[in-house]
């Protein structure tokens, strides 16, 4: 029966995908679907792009150990990152009329900068795609049995053929029934866990002094850390492609700002129930925190529910893990396309022409994620890397180009160069201050020294 259902919920996501390329005659509508989401679809698709198997299982796991504290990257520096774009960023983003940050950097910092940073966004999503692809075949080897690699080549199958064909409609559309499933799944696994837990009192009660705890002890390395965990994604990603894209689908600027407080709220409210789901696994399970603990819920899941639980909950994880993937699988191959191949060809391409580029490069990219995902290694810790790739290289280039009139190519390509090197550096070679913010500071520095000293040769 769980099998069964899981099935007919990958095939009506195919029809979705089937359905949503009626909507797709330009290149515009692929990549950001003309310009034409109304608000509900617009917010659903920005919180669906990171609620992944890394706020359901990763962001639960690290919870149910560290509590509060374990959780501030996410899911609050995501939530935060939505907040930050809808006050500071997507009004004046939106009527830049981009399709990438590629885009803006070409046309405020030059063809170099623009290739250096297409280049950066490109890698850094490299590793979060095949987590997701990691994730799907994990999910379909606990339910069916079967290997996790053949697991892996059927998910990364499936979200490309839905994506390829109906571009950022498919992923929109796909994203707003996905988000129903993943808060009804949720709410319901929520319920049936609290009462097999004990209730309320007994499922909090249980938890260590401290662990509610929203700040950290007084001290520099605890500070600092805390600090680097809120930039992390709150202020990383907001320079990410699959963001912008969101951004730029909006019907108008005020849809978009809207939608992006909309899709901050609800990532903070929503990721609330997966952390409090573990609460109750750990109550029911104790014996499993010896163990992966990413691994909690799904056990407990099958464990201590009926099947139409363990339905809602397998279709919400689902439902996550494809949500993500499809718009990781998106946004870099637009850059991909948009910056790193049609400036470089001889004649200048038709409507038509690019429309089959865009897809031509999902097909790529998803190709060479799945290299990446078959590879045995822990895919998961590159996928992390992406908002911090984003933050000491892309951040502060997109920041001062946005609000700095004095900050000039020079300085966006040095504090590109010099974030990337800086935190490459210190992350090979720790030291008590993270790396992270080091990589952060550098790239500031870089910024500053390079606009002064282009400005002082002009």
């Amino acid at each position: 029966m769980l099998l069964f259902s899981i099935v007919i919920y990958i095939i009506l996501t195919l029809l979705i995908g089937v359905y949503a390329s009626r909507f797709v005659k330009t290149a515009s509508d692929f990549a950001v679907a003309g310009k034409r989401l109304p608000l509900f679809l617009s917010a659903t698709t920005l919180f669906a792009t990171w609620f992944g198997a890394e706020t359901i299982l990763g962001a639960t796991a690290e919870f149910v150990e560290k509590g509060v504290l374990g959780i501030i990257e996410e899911p609050f520096g995501a939530g935060l990152c939505l907040i930050l774009v809808g006050a500071f960023f997507a009004k004046r983003l939106y009527q830049m009329d981009m399709l990438t940050f590629g885009d803006f950097f070409r046309h405020r910092f030059g063809k170099s900068v623009e290739l250096v940073s297409s280049v950066l966004m490109f890698l850094s999503f490299l590793g979060w795609t095949a987590a997701q692809f990691v994730a799907w075949g994990l999910m379909l080897s606990v339910i069916t049995g079967i290997d996790t690699q053949y697991g892996i080549l059927i998910g990364a199958i499936i979200i490309l053929i839905y994506t390829d064909i109906g571009g950022m409609w498919a992923v929109s559309l796909t994203d707003f029934i996905q988000t129903i499933v993943i808060v009804l799944g949720l709410l319901f696994l929520a319920v049936d866990l609290l009462a097999e837990a004990g209730g309320w009192s007994q499922v909090i009660g249980n938890t260590p002094e401290g662990f509610f705890d929203f700040l950290p002890e007084p001290n520099f390395g605890a500070i600092s850390s805390y600090a680097s965990e809120w930039m992390a994604i709150g202020l990383g990603s907001i320079a990410s492609q699959d963001v912008l894209q969101r951004i730029m689908a909006a019907k108008s600027a005020k849809i978009a700002v809207r939608a992006s407080y909309i899709g901050g709220f609800m990532y903070l409210t929503i990721a609330i129930l997966p952390l409090f789901i573990g609460l109750c696994a750990k109550e029911l399970a104790p014996e499993l925190l010896g163990g992966d603990m990413q691994k909690i819920l799904p056990s407990v899941v099958m464990k201590h529910t009926n099947v139409f639980v363990q339905i809602m909950f397998f279709g919400a994880l689902l439902s996550a893990i494809m949500s993500t993937a499809s718009g990781t699988l998106l946004a870099p191959a637009t850059v991909l396309a948009e910056n790193l191949i049609k400036p470089y060809l001889k004649k200048q391409l038709t409507d038509q022409q690019l429309l089959r580029l865009f897809r031509l490069c999902v097909l790529v990219f998803a190709c060479i994620s799945l290299g990446v995902a078959s590879i045995k290694g822990n895919v998961y810790t590159l996928a992390s890397y992406a908002s911090i790739v984003n933050l000491v290289c892309l951040f502060i280039p997109l920041l001062a180009g946005m609000f700095w009139k004095r900050a000039t190519s020079a300085g966006a390509m040095l504090s590109m160069i010099g974030g990337l090197s800086i935190w490459l550096y210190f992350e090979i070679n720790p030291i008590a201050f993270p790396s992270l913010l080091v990589g952060l500071l550098a790239s500031i520095l870089g910024m500053l020294l390079g606009s002064w000293i282009e400005k002082d040769k002009q």
